[in-house]
């Protein structure tokens, strides 16, 4: 009767991955909205409105700070 032989080996493998460096799958820009309820892409609508508005306030309210301390120092 003769020897097993072997079935699996991960040997290298490692390696080899890293060699050019593991890197993240890229982006491919916007996902499609295709297919999806809407809904729900109506109401994603009015909330990306409201996200820009609130970031817009947010942004002149840092500037008015800003603004405020170069007066001080």
């Amino acid at each position: 009767m003769s020897a097993k032989s072997k079935n699996h080996t991960n040997h290298n493998q490692i390696r080899k991955a890293h060699r050019n460096g593991i890197k993240k799958p890229k982006f491919l820009g916007k996902i499609s909205t295709r297919g999806v309820d809407q809904k729900m892409l109506r109401n994603r609508k009015y909330v990306v409105a409201g996200n820009l508005k609130c970031r817009e306030a947010l942004r002149a309210q840092h500037k008015a700070e800003n603004k405020a301390k170069a007066q001080t120092a």
